[in-house]
């Protein structure tokens, strides 16, 4: 499924010691906020029934998660939308019935040793799409709304909390706010509204599940690592989509400000304004930073990546590939934006891939072997 599908869908209404990829073991009681293995893996959007739009069907496909495990990777980053279980219009309103197909997400990463990353894509008062179709703005409104659109987000993820607080640590995380907007330099007051923010969120979730690992997005929609939050004890998540002329070459959900050039990606690109960009000024502006975050005790994971099904194979898997190497000298995991769909690695409707067939998909063999190879 497309970033954008995901959007409009959802607008309409214990071992003792687990075992990662790349020959890295992290006992149980070490994972935390601050260690973790270098989960890999892929975002996988849940099927739910929505306000005059029942679903029957369960929310999860097995078989994501045993080709996943099949595959070798151990992390599936699982983006909501509050309105699944609630209401724009009743933040206090929580539904049990789509909370009881969100629990198989549990189970089936218990069944497969895949590990479950919660995250709110759409919080009360905040999503990167559709932001203005929130009633208040948890970031930029008036004191009194923002404070209400807070009280509601601590409340949804106290529930979350206190729901699977029997759950180990390192078979479940939580990820608090999909990609927190863009600071503006007259705006730097955001940073405050987040700390702010993240610091309610926490201490909300700890109440029931003080050993819960806990992940915040960098502001400028993950991007940017947030030193003012390293006090509180949470990971940071980070982004691997730039520059945006590779990653989402013509997709017309992206701000058109956004792209550095209009042309047929190569790698490396020069923009339109006659930067180049390459694996040096990868690591120059999307790690290097949060290298200085990790260095003061951060645990550093990819939330999100990937490229767009319109960008030539063979750009997309040497940018990949650069990024996939400097993820891996820095030690840090990642999920991909989807394993089916257009960024994924099955069924992702490129025209210039020979696809192999795989029950029933068509698999993309040279992503998938780059993947693992990582």
């Amino acid at each position: 499924m497309k970033r954008r599908q995901f959007v409009k869908e959802a607008a309409l209404v214990s071992a003792a010691v687990a075992t990662v990829p790349g020959n890295t073991l992290v006992a149980e009681e070490e994972i935390s906020s601050r260690r973790l293995p270098r989960w890999r893996g892929f975002n996988i959007q849940p099927r739910f029934g929505w306000p005059g739009r029942p679903y029957d069907g369960p929310a999860f496909e097995e078989a994501d998660f045993e080709t996943m495990a099949e595959w070798g990777f151990d992390f599936a980053r699982i983006p909501l939308w509050y309105w699944t279980w609630s209401s724009r219009d009743d933040w206090t309103v929580i539904r049990e019935e789509p909370l009881e197909k969100l629990d198989q997400a549990i189970d089936l990463g218990r069944q497969y040793d895949v590990h479950i990353n919660m995250n709110f894509h759409r919080i009360p008062g905040y999503c990167i799409n559709g932001r203005a179709m929130e009633p208040a703005d948890l970031f930029s409104d008036r004191k009194e709304a923002r404070d209400r659109a807070l009280d509601a987000a601590v409340l949804h993820w106290k529930t979350f909390a206190e729901r699977y607080k029997d759950v180990p640590a390192e078979r479940l995380s939580f990820d608090l706010i999909n990609e927190p907007p863009w600071v503006k330099p007259y705006e730097g007051y955001l940073f405050e509204r987040y700390d702010e923010i993240v610091r309610a969120l926490v201490a909300g979730i700890r109440e029931h599940s003080p050993d819960r690992v806990i992940f915040a997005d960098g502001l400028d929609i993950g991007q940017t690592p947030v030193m003012e939050i390293v006090d509180v004890g949470v990971a940071q998540s980070t982004r691997g989509y730039l520059p945006k002329a590779v990653s989402h070459y013509t997709a017309d959900w992206v701000p058109s400000e956004e792209f550095e050039s209009f042309d047929v990606p190569t790698w490396p690109l020069k923009d339109d304004e006659g930067k180049t960009w390459d694996r040096e000024r990868l690591n120059e502006v999307l790690i290097e930073p949060w290298k200085a975050l990790a260095a003061k005790g951060v645990a550093v994971h990819v939330g999100e990546w990937g490229c767009y099904n319109k960008t030539p194979h063979d750009v997309t898997l040497a940018w990949m590939g650069d990024f996939l190497s400097l993820w891996k000298e820095a030690g840090w995991g990642w999920a991909l934006w989807n394993l089916r769909g257009d960024f994924g690695v099955l069924d992702s409707g490129r025209t210039d891939v020979q696809y192999e067939d795989y029950r029933g998909h068509k698999l993309d063999r040279k992503m998938l072997e780059l993947l693992r190879s990582s």
